[in-house]
């Protein structure tokens, strides 16, 4: 069973969500909150699996509360799910350390699945949003990787295979086969990324290969 806490300042909503989630046999809502306040406080005492969170709320942001709950819960993950596809939006909800973003109007069985696959490990969004927010980094300014550009150049070579095919879009498996390696390797290799580039997912080392170039130049 996947525990479920969601997080969004208009009621409506969340009894909506929870209506429409509480009939899949796997998932469970355990509680709902109103602001990031409340929500890093039942992420302490309910311990859910997964967060959903609105951004824009009162008392504090949905930013400010995936960051927190993510630094103090590592292993609770933050699913935003906004009305809004802004550009900053989206790249601070993932810098903060979201396992994804989607939005409102996505239809209930995709959120579901999309709420399992994040469960899971991995990350989600929204149809068109990664190559929007992608499309916009360099200009937005956003997504500057936050590591000194000499560590780059510590990266075996592998790693940094990995890393741009990651930026490229690439799953997992279809690395393995492109670089000839056993899918665990690859899943070694991304874990090795994320620790030396102090990110938090996968989507973040996707913004942070294009945003450095290696896409385009590697």
């Amino acid at each position: 069973m996947i525990r479920l806490l969601l997080v969004d300042d208009q009621s409506l909503i969340c009894q909506g969500l929870q209506a429409v989630l509480n009939q899949e046999a796997d998932l469970q809502v355990v509680g709902t909150a109103e602001n990031g306040q409340v929500a890093i406080e039942l992420a302490a005492t309910l311990q859910p699996d997964v967060v959903l969170m609105d951004i824009r709320m009162p008392v504090m942001t949905g930013i400010e509360a995936t960051r927190s709950i993510a630094e103090q819960f590592p292993d609770i993950k933050v699913l935003v799910l906004s009305t809004f596809d802004d550009d900053r939006d989206i790249a601070q909800s993932m810098r903060s350390g979201a396992k994804g973003y989607l939005l409102k109007d996505m239809p209930a069985p995709e959120l579901a699945e999309a709420i399992r696959l994040v469960h899971r490990g991995y990350s989600q969004m929204a149809p068109g949003l990664m190559e929007k927010l992608l499309t916009n980094v360099s200009d937005s300014g956003d997504c500057t990787p936050q590591t000194e550009p000499e560590e780059l150049t510590q990266l075996p070579p592998r790693e940094r295979d990995v890393l741009r095919l990651i930026g490229q879009g690439c799953t997992n498996r279809e690395i393995a086969n492109q670089l000839h390696l056993a899918e665990g390797t690859v899943k070694t290799y991304v874990t090795h990324l994320l620790n030396r580039l102090a990110l938090r997912n996968r989507s973040q080392l996707a913004i942070y290969a294009n945003s450095i170039g290696w896409v385009l130049n590697g």
